[in-house]
């Protein structure tokens, strides 16, 4: 599944920034809310796996665009 540079794509540049802006969002209204240890927890630490995820299927969509279309089977 994460061999095909469409998945990737998918991953890195839609789904994954998109998860980090909501949980962004969910993080701050969260501490606007009032529950600021659990907004900061979202803020910091969920926000940053789905960003890091992000890059990370983009350096594997580089390296599995690099090596063509046969090592990919």
């Amino acid at each position: 599944m994460l061999k095909k540079p469409e998945t990737l794509f998918v991953l890195g540049y839609m789904l994954l920034p998109l998860f980090a802006l909501i949980s962004a969002i969910v993080g701050l209204t969260m501490i606007l809310g009032g529950n600021r240890i659990v907004g900061i927890i979202v803020l910091i630490v969920v926000t940053q796996v789905f960003t890091f995820g992000a890059f990370f299927a983009l350096r594997k969509r580089k390296d599995v665009l690099l090596q063509g279309p046969d090592a990919g089977n």
